[in-house]
C-alpha cells in the first residue's frame, strides 16, 4: 500500500512500483503512473491504488455432473490488471488519505467476479459430462474448458484486465461416490491378485508334479537299469555256470582218459603177469605168494603148518636134491 506522510495543509504520497496510482482532483484524473511520489490536498482531492502485478485467486468449484453427481474442484487462477483506469472506473479502488489503505475491498470484489465467471466455465463443462468420464479425464479438460471461458469472455477486457494463467490441483467425487466407483476397481485388482496367488500356487503345483513325475521316470530309469543289471548278471551266471561246466566236463574226460590209460596200462601189465605165472609150478606161486604175504606182515605171533604143505614141500625138496 502507499505511504502517506502528513504535513500542515498538504500531504505526500509514495507509492510502490507494483501500484498504478491516480490522483483525481474537482472528479477529474490529473496523475496517473506506477509508483508515483506526488503531493496532494486531502481536501479536494481523492487518490485510488491500483495493484499492476499478478494475483492469485483460490478457486473452489462444485458442480454437478450429467449423472447428476456432485464434483469438487480446487485451483488457483492467476490474474493481473492491464489497465488501471479502466478498472478504478468498475471496481473502487479509493484509499484512506490518512491511513493509505483501500477504504472498500476491491480486491475482493474482482477476486469474486472472476470466482464466479470461473465456476460458470467449469459447471458448464462438467454438467455435459458424465462423472467416471470426468475423473477419467482429470484436471486438463476442466482447466482447458475454465481458461477458454476467461479468455474468449469481454467482461475481462471490458474490466482492464488479464488472465495470466489457470491451474486445477484436483477433480473429486463425494466420499461415498468415490467409495462407489472404487469398489469395482478393488474388486478387480482384489480378483487379479486371487489369479495370481492362484497362478503361482498352480505353478508350484505343475512344478511339484513335474518333479514328481521327474523322480518317478528316474525311479523307472533305475528299475529299468536294475532289472537290465539283474539280467545281465543272469546271463553272466548262466555263461559262468555253462564254462564251470565245460571246464568240469573237460577236466572229466581228461581224467577219465587217463585213468583208462592208467587202467590199461594196468591190465596189460597183469595180463603179461599172469601169461608169465601161467607157466610157473603151483609149488612156486605158492612159495612166491608166502614170500609176498610176509613182506607184508609187520610180525608173526603164529605159523600153522598142515601135513600136507609140509609133505608137499618135502617132496618137492627131495626131488630137486635127487635130480
Amino acid at each position: 500500500m502507499a505511504e502517506i506522510r502528513r504535513y500542515p495543509f498538504i500531504r505526500h504520497l509514495r507509492a510502490d512500483s507494483v501500484s498504478h496510482v491516480l490522483l483525481y482532483r474537482n472528479a477529474r484524473l490529473r496523475r496517473s503512473g506506477n509508483g508515483l511520489a506526488l503531493w496532494f490536498n486531502p481536501m479536494s482531492d481523492s487518490i485510488a491504488e491500483v495493484p499492476i502485478d499478478n494475483q492469485d485467486l483460490q478457486l473452489v468449484i462444485h458442480a454437478r455432473s450429467a449423472d447428476f453427481q456432485d464434483i469438487t474442484s480446487q485451483g488457483v487462477l492467476t490474474y493481473r490488471a492491464i489497465d488501471a483506469e479502466k478498472l478504478a472506473q468498475r471496481i473502487d479502488f479509493s484509499i484512506d488519505l490518512a491511513q493509505g489503505e483501500w477504504i472498500a475491498d476491491p480486491v475482493d470484489k474482482v477476486g469474486l467476479m472472476l470466482t464466479q465467471l470461473a465456476q460458470e466455465f467449469a459447471i458448464g463443462y462438467i454438467a455435459q459430462t458424465p462423472v467416471r468420464e470426468v475423473l477419467t479425464r482429470g484436471v486438463t479438460p476442466l482447466r482447458d474448458a475454465v481458461e477458454a471461458g476467461l479468455r474468449n469472455t469481454a467482461t475481462l477486457a471490458d474490466m482492464g484486465l488479464e488472465l495470466v494463467t489457470v491451474r486445477i490441483g484436483a477433480v473429486s467425487p463425494t466420499a461415498d461416490l468415490e467409495k462407489a466407483i472404487e469398489a469395482p476397481t478393488r474388486e478387480k485388482i482384489k480378483q487379479e491378485a486371487d489369479e495370481a496367488a492362484y497362478g503361482r500356487r498352480a505353478l508350484a503345483v505343475e512344478k511339484e508334479r513335474a518333479i514328481a513325475e521327474n523322480e518317478m521316470q528316474n525311479k523307472i530309469e533305475l528299475a529299468k537299469r536294475e532289472e537290465q543289471l539283474i539280467e545281465q548278471q543272469g546271463q553272466n551266471a548262466r555263461r559262468q555256470a555253462e564254462d564251470d561246466a565245460e571246464a568240469a566236463k573237460i577236466a572229466a574226460d581228461a581224467e577219465a582218459g587217463r585213468i583208462a590209460t592208467v587202467e590199461g596200462a594196468r591190465a596189460a601189465l597183469e595180463r603179461e603177469h599172469v601169461e608169465l605165472m601161467s607157466g610157473v609150478e603151483p609149488r612156486v606161486l605158492l612159495a612166491l605168494a608166502a614170500q609176498e604175504f610176509a613182506g607184508k606182515l609187520q610180525s608173526i605171533q603164529h605159523l600153522n603148518i598142515t601135513p600136507d604143505m609140509l609133505g608137499t614141500l618135502l617132496t618137492d625138496v627131495l626131488a630137486k636134491k635127487a635130480s
